[in-house]
């Protein structure tokens, strides 16, 4: 890892605490007016029920920015005050009901263990014979190709988020069902998501996670549940979407492989993530999250501001081991969500397969 970190432009991994609460402003401010302007032109009726889906797909992007700002925060690239960074990525994630220190953690656990098979946290692919993947494969026998792709994308996106959140779906087998709201949850020990002064920072979460939701419960009691389905909850599904797309499409595809033991390693590991062509507009509003993840997992400390400037640097140098697809995101994320299925045991890599029955396995 230190020989890779050295092909980085040292300055990439300096942080500017003023540049880094502009971006944060910034997002903040777009996803503000938009849902100020809805409110002050857009009645909440039926009949206005297509803008109102405009209005979600718009601000659902712009606040995607905000949680950008604090997944920076939860990772120590937003600032080099404490407290500052803290305070912000606290706020921010809270009113988007996230738990900061519960996810902080659980992040952290991902990146120090990107595509290992078993002790992976997020996006943990299903190995061939288990329970989860053999009710996918029945799915996808009962309903057909397309139709379960549809149906496995729809629930992805749209429960996927809060699902992991409450039962630790897709994150690592060795920690059974943990939950970022009760530190309690899940295995204890070694493979404990929360353990010692993790439990407590998980209350501290739900603190704020409690008080946006108190705030959400006495808005709809004085404006009518309509009004906030309309201006947070649409907004709040869209931006689960996003999270969601990016970090299924950033760490799978038919040919990216997953590692377990001694197979596995920390490079290898930061090296088994994918940049995609977001465009311009995208980066824009979400701070590059989609289109310089390699270098995010390199290091996480690198301030979005500079990723470029540092995966420049890791395609130069790591010609062969960089990960760039070329494939526009509706047609992977298709083929993602159609052949990823399960992974199969082959030599020392476990590699996706859309077939219950491998024959090179078999």
């Amino acid at each position: 890892m230190q020989e890779v970190l050295r092909a980085i432009p040292r300055e990439c991994f300096e942080r500017d605490t003023g540049k880094s609460l502009a971006y944060a402003a910034c997002s903040t401010a777009i996803t503000l007016a938009c849902g100020a302007l809805a409110w002050a032109c857009v009645p909440v009726t039926a009949a206005y029920w297509p803008v109102w889906v405009a209005y979600a797909f718009v601000t659902g992007t712009a606040a995607t920015g905000c949680w950008v700002a604090a997944h920076e925060c939860g990772h120590g690239a937003f600032s080099d005050d404490k407290t500052i960074q803290d305070a912000v990525g606290y706020a921010l994630h809270s009113l988007l009901l996230v738990p900061y220190f519960s996810w902080q953690r659980s992040h952290a656990v991902h990146h120090s263990r990107t595509n290992h098979v078993l002790e992976g946290e997020t996006h943990v692919p299903a190995r061939l014979g288990t329970e989860d993947a053999n009710v996918m494969f029945k799915l996808r026998g009962l309903l057909g190709e397309g139709p379960f792709t549809f149906l496995n994308l729809v629930g992805v996106f749209a429960l996927g988020w809060p699902i992991y959140l409450l039962t630790g779906a897709s994150g690592g087998p060795v920690r059974g069902n943990t939950n970022h709201f009760l530190p309690f949850m899940g295995e204890k020990g070694k493979h404990a998501l929360f353990p010692g002064k993790w439990a407590k920072k998980v209350w501290q979460s739900d603190v704020g996670v409690v008080a946006v939701l108190g705030a959400l419960a006495a808005w709809a009691a004085h404006s009518g549940v309509a009004t906030v389905m309309a201006l947070y909850v649409g907004p709040y599904m869209v931006t689960n979407f996003w999270l969601v797309l990016y970090t299924w499409l950033q760490h799978t595809d038919v040919d990216v492989p997953h590692f377990e033991g001694d197979d596995w390693n920390l490079v290898k590991g930061a090296f088994m993530t994918i940049d995609r062509p977001y465009g311009p507009v995208f980066d824009f509003l979400h701070h590059r999250i989609g289109s310089t993840h390699v270098a995010h997992h390199i290091n996480h400390t690198i301030p979005h501001y500079h990723a470029k400037k540092a995966t420049e640097a890791l395609q130069k140098a790591f010609p062969d081991l960089y990960l760039y697809d070329p494939t526009p995101i509706a047609t992977a994320t298709w083929r993602v969500g159609s052949k990823c299925i399960a992974v199969v045991k082959k030599g020392d890599e476990w590699v996706f397969t859309d077939k219950q029955l491998d024959p090179v396995a078999a």
